[in-house]
This record gives structure tokens, C-alpha cells and sequence, in this order.
């Protein structure tokens, strides 16, 4: 693709998809018909600098309505924002559910990774290949994690097609009516929107196939196929209490609320707890909500463990306005889900806690950046802020406080990277989702250089009980290094997969337990891709940040896969590097080149043991620690952490 203006025109589809989100072109400088009112037109500086975080929208637009972005379409975005198509076609590759190759309307994404892997997906691809046969109108590409992995092997159809209504536009007549009934996506197949980025304008009905996508999981040759063929009439996808195992126990702090009400209904919510946190919220003031989150010693649940108040209070004290409130939806970490299920299960109080968050520290425009794999997480949050919206719990005057405060959606498009936070604002303004070098620190200058607070689903649902049960209470559930609940993914050799609320404190065994482990397990891994192997004997190691960390492992975002016997070691760890060879954004050295050092070096010695392999192992540990060291963000810097405990304490390779 030339990297300049060229004289490709787009198609008129997907004319209407980016209009639909910019509105229409004023001059011809934008794409329209040259009149004389162009010699008096033009929009540059300030004007497209506050344009360009349109660019990730506008590329999900095409994408959705064409299925693939073609030279004409980019360089109608790029005129429309006043963007360098050089700039917008770096953007354009760097995110794995786009293409700017032509491809059929509807792709199937298959996921491969770990739990996937070990539920047999290498042989469902094939099997839906085979099924689909050649020509078929669908493109079936092996993907990352889908976050799917209690219902593993699982898949993702996404076919491209005109949106008749927008999801947006059906969730806000839902929510003038008042409870709200249920939201697009309960089962599973959805049309695409958020409100960030349905614009104002509506395309014409009926002309097109509709944009639809469909969840397969678990997934089999027939099912696959049956949601790539045909969206609309794939089976139904399970309800999120299918996917906690505890569900409907009232003794759960952060799970109680899933199974037992219904998450497009607001007036439920309220029913059962909801927007008390935030009254307490506006009793307490901006400093006391702070002074709360600190003495409740609630740290992040990202991995990082970084204390939740001190972040708030940094942010506060900022004098630069405006602040900015950033939620890392974008759970990408294999083996993670937890976050998928609270959104679908219990959107509300992810809205709720938002608000709060963004009341402490100074902020009125909230930022949720969600995983782009995400279809009914999509539906249902945006069904809640319409709600929401509606009934005076976001706005101009929230709960009648004079409070403003509002959500905007922004879609992922698949780049693992973009979970690290820095990357995260790079996509949101309308760059590579690259990581920035710190400092500056975000609560000092991060979205938009302004100073910003990011927090991910599951710290921010915490923040709920922080100020419903007082700090004291919340601080005595887990243990002094870590206090609270916590939640953990388990997936892999167990009977109840599912995503599990236990206090910190609780050992590894104690959760196995509960999961029903199968017999024959070879190891566990905590943590994901990103984390580390403990052996069968290490059961007892405690589930708390000091823990891990004294037992030489991590804790990370609390993913749990069980792997049995029957499971090759060295097959699992090729996979864990092609994800990070795959994943790194390319930016420095040592990750570039590392990750992709470290899977030939595994490739070498897949079949090979001891003295044949012990070279290879040296160089593995030097690319590692390199990578360790060197690398700008997480994921160069715990891109070896996976392999290394497989030497160390499986003895793989021995």
C-alpha cells in the first residue's frame, strides 16, 4: 500500500460507515464536492489534534462494515481527521482484527492458546477448515485467547455488514422506559455499537447484510461452522453464573449480585445494593473516599499489586486539569476471564464504581477501553450507561449532586500489549498502542497529557465494598500484605472451570479443591502466559502477593490453569513464545528481538533433552534475562518468566 494520498476512492459503504461516525464531510478537503465555500475552509492545529482519537473508531467502523480496510477507506479517514496515511496505516497493522487485505465478510477467530490448545483446538481448526471447504465466504484464523477459557475450545464469528440499528440507539429506548428489559447480546449474538462510537448519524436499513457476531463455546466442528455460516442462528451462548460456579452463595463480596439479578435491569441493581457506595461516596467527599480506598489497603489486581489510594490520591493532587478516569477492560491475559464475567454479569457496578473513582480524584470523563472480543460485555455496558444516563446516575448532575461525570466506550481491536497502561492511552488517542517510558507517570501526564487514574475491572469493582462495609471490615477479610477478596480464574484438568471468589490467603490446593482438579496433574500455571509453573507438591503455597513472591512465583491477575499428564510440556511453552513473538509491539530491542530468539531456541529443542538441549537452555536464559532487564513494558519483561519456571522447577528439557 503506498504510504501517500493516493487516488483510490472509497466504496460507498464505507463512505457511509465513517460518516455515520464523523458526520458529513464540510469541505472538499474532507471528501466532499469541491464548492467555493472550500476557498474559505480548512482545519488544522488544535482542530485535528482533537480529531485524531477518532482514528480507532473510524477504523472499527470500516472494519465492521466492509470486513477488511482497503486503501480508499484509509485514505478517506485520514482526510476526514486530517491524519498522514503513513500514520494511520501503521495503526491500521498493528492491531490483529484488522486487515488491510481483502478478506471475506465474516472471520472466524479459533482460539489457540493454552486451555484451547489442551481442549484439542488444533484439531478443531482443521475440522472446521475441512467442514467449510475452499470458497466458503469465511476466513478461519487461529487466534490469541478469547477469554473464554472455562469453555474451552472456544470461537469468536464476526461478520462484517450494516448495522440496521445500533445497539446504542435499542439500549436507549430501553433505558427513557425505565428498568430496562433485556439487553442485546443475553445470548450471545450481537449487533455492534457503543456510543463512542455510533456518532449521530444512522445508515440506511436493509441494504446490506447486517454486521453480527456469534460465541461458540465450547466449540465443535459443527457449531464453528454453524456461526461462521449463519451468525444470527448459533446456538445461545451460556449466561455469565454458567461461568461462576459459586454462583447464588450470599457470602460472595464481589460475585453475589451474578445469578441472582438481572444485569440489564438498573432498578434490580438498585434492589440489591446498587449506588449505595456512591451515596456514601458523596457523604464521605472526594478526600474521604481516598482516605477509605488507602486505610482498606485495596492494592491493584492487575498483577502490579500497586496501592489503589495512593494512585487516587497522586492523581487528586494534580493541579493540571482536565483529570481523566481510565478503565483497563482489555483482559487479554490467556487463561484470564474474570473480567469478561463481571461485565456481563454485573455491568452496573462497574459503572457505579467508575463514578466513584472518578468523583475522588477529580475527573468527569471516564475512558472504558474494552477488549475488542468482547461482544456481549460490549451489549450489556452499553445497555447500563444508557440506563444510567437516562436515570441521573451519569451526567450533567449525577444523583442530583452537582457532579459531572460520563462514560465513554472505546473499542480494543486484539493487541495484548495495550493491557499495559501507557500503551492503553497511546490507542485511545489515535497512535500505535505502544508503550510510553516512564517517567512521566500517568498521574502526572497520561491520557491526552493530562493527569490520569487507570485501574482495571476487578480493582475497580472492589472499590464497592470498600465503602459499603468500611474500610476496617474489608481490610479483615484475606491477610495484612494482601487484604480483600479476590477473584481467580481457573481453567485447564478441572471439572468446574469458572472464575472463583476466595480470600487472599487461601492456598492453591484449597481453590484445585474447589475446581475439582482431575488426577494426573503435571502442573500448574499461575498467573498466565505472563506468570510462572509451580509442581503438584507446591499446593500449599498461600494465594497472596507476599506468598507467591516468597515461593518464587506470581500471582499476576489470578488465571489458575490446571495442565494434566497427558498435556506436552514442550508444545505449551513453543505456544507461550510464539504468543509474546506475536504480541510484542516491536518498539524496543531487547523484545523484538528476544521473544522471537527465544522460540526459535524452543523450536530447536522441542524433541531434544539434556546435553543436546543445554545449549540452547543457556541461550535461553540469556535472551531472558536480557529481556527482563531491558525491555520497556511487562510484556519483554516477563515474556521468559513461563519458560523459566518450566526449567527450573518441571525440569523440562531434563
Amino acid at each position: 500500500m503506498d504510504l501517500r494520498f493516493g487516488d483510490s476512492k472509497p466504496t460507498d459503504d464505507e463512505r457511509e460507515a465513517v460518516d455515520a461516525l464523523l458526520g458529513a464531510p464540510e469541505s472538499s478537503w474532507e471528501g466532499a464536492h469541491r464548492s467555493d465555500a472550500d476557498l474559505r475552509w480548512s482545519r488544522g492545529g488544535r482542530e485535528a489534534r482533537d480529531r485524531r482519537d477518532l482514528l480507532l473508531p473510524a477504523l472499527h467502523a470500516v472494519n465492521d462494515r466492509v470486513g477488511w480496510i482497503s486503501e480508499g477507506a484509509l485514505d478517506y479517514v485520514c482526510r476526514r481527521l486530517t491524519i498522514p496515511p503513513a500514520e494511520a496505516y501503521g495503526v491500521a497493522t498493528f492491531y490483529a482484527m484488522f486487515s488491510v487485505r481483502p478478506r471475506p465478510a465474516t472471520v472466524l477467530h479459533v482460539c489457540t492458546d493454552l486451555a484451547c490448545t489442551a481442549a484439542g483446538a488444533g484439531e478443531l481448526c482443521a475440522a472446521v477448515e475441512a467442514r467449510l471447504g475452499p470458497d466458503n465466504g469465511v476466513k478461519v484464523e487461529r487466534s490469541p485467547c478469547l477469554g473464554l477459557c472455562e469453555r474451552a475450545p472456544a470461537a469468536l464469528a464476526i461478520r462484517a455488514g450494516e448495522t440496521a440499528r445500533t445497539a446504542f440507539e435499542d439500549e436507549a429506548v430501553q433505558a427513557v422506559g425505565g428498568s430496562g428489559g433485556a439487553a442485546p447480546g443475553d445470548d450471545g449474538r450481537t449487533s455492534r455499537s457503543s456510543e463512542a462510537e455510533s456518532g449521530g448519524g444512522k445508515g440506511r436499513r436493509g441494504r446490506n447484510t447486517h454486521h453480527a457476531t456469534a460465541v461458540c463455546a465450547p466449540a465443535n466442528p459443527a457449531t464453528a461452522a454453524r456461526a461462521a455460516t449463519a451468525p444470527e442462528t448459533a446456538p445461545a451462548e451460556p449466561t455469565p453464573e454458567a461461568a461462576v460456579p459459586q454462583a447464588g452463595d450470599p457470602a460472595l463480596t464481589l460475585l453475589h449480585r451474578i445469578g441472582t439479578t438481572d444485569p440489564a435491569s438498573l432498578d434490580d441493581y438498585r434492589a440489591h445494593g446498587g449506588y449505595t457506595a456512591l451515596r456514601r461516596a458523596f457523604a464521605l467527599g472526594p478526600a474521604g473516599v481516598i482516605r477509605e480506598v488507602t486505610d482498606a489497603g485495596l492494592v491493584g489486581r492487575g498483577g502490579a499489586a500497586f496501592p489503589t489510594g495512593r494512585k487516587w490520591q497522586a492523581t487528586a493532587a494534580q493541579p493540571d486539569h482536565p483529570h481523566h478516569l481510565v478503565c483497563n477492560a482489555d483482559e487479554s491475559e490467556p487463561g484470564t476471564f474474570k473480567d469478561r464475567v463481571l461485565m456481563e454479569g454485573d455491568p452496573y457496578a462497574l459503572v457505579e464504581a467508575m463514578t466513584v473513582a472518578a468523583y475522588a480524584t477529580g475527573a468527569h470523563k471516564g475512558h472504558l477501553y474494552l477488549r475488542g472480543e468482547y461482544p456481549r460485555a460490549l451489549a450489556r455496558l452499553t445497555h447500563a450507561i444508557a440506563q444510567a444516563r437516562a436515570r441521573g446516575l451519569l451526567g450533567d448532575d449525577v444523583m442530583g449532586q452537582g457532579y459531572a461525570f460520563d462514560i465513554e466506550i472505546r473499542r480494543g481491536a486484539g493487541a495484548y500489549v495495550c493491557g499495559e497502561e501507557t500503551a492503553l492511552f497511546n490507542s485511545i488517542e489515535g497512535h500505535r498502542g505502544e508503550p510510553r517510558s516512564k517517567p512521566p507517570f500517568p498521574v502526572e501526564k497520561g491520557l491526552f497529557g493530562k493527569p490520569t487514574v487507570a485501574n482495571n475491572v476487578e480493582t475497580l469493582v472492589n472499590v464497592l465494598p470498600v465503602l459499603t462495609m468500611g474500610a476496617q471490615a474489608y481490610a479483615a477479610i484475606g491477610t495484612p500484605g494482601s487484604p480483600g477478596p479476590k477473584l481467580f480464574c481457573v481453567s485447564g484438568s478441572v471439572t468446574r472451570p469458572g472464575v472463583y471468589e476466595l480470600p487472599f490467603g487461601a492456598t492453591l490446593g484449597e481453590l484445585l479443591t474447589l475446581a475439582g482438579v482431575r488426577d494426573g496433574l503435571r502442573a500448574v500455571l499461575l498467573g498466565g502466559a505472563a506468570g510462572g509453573f509451580v509442581r503438584p507438591d507446591e499446593l500449599d503455597i498461600p494465594l497472596t502477593f507476599e506468598g507467591t513472591r516468597e515461593a518464587g512465583t506470581t500471582l499476576g491477575s489470578g488465571a489458575v490453569m490446571a495442565f494434566g499428564d497427558t498435556v506436552p510440556l514442550p508444545r505449551l511453552l513453543l505456544r507461550i513464545a510464539e504468543f509474546f513473538r506475536d504480541e510484542s509491539c516491536g518498539q524496543c530491542v531487547p523484545c523484538r528481538v528476544g521473544t522471537v530468539r527465544q522460540e526459535e531456541a524452543l523450536h530447536r529443542i522441542a524433541e531434544r533433552t539434556g546435553a543436546a538441549a543445554a545449549g540452547d537452555i543457556a541461550l535461553l536464559r540469556e535472551v531472558g534475562r536480557t529481556m527482563r532487564d531491558a525491555s520497556i513494558c511487562g510484556l519483554g519483561q516477563t515474556a521468559w518468566n513461563a519458560v523459566e519456571s518450566a526449567i527450573d522447577r518441571l525440569g523440562a528439557y531434563e
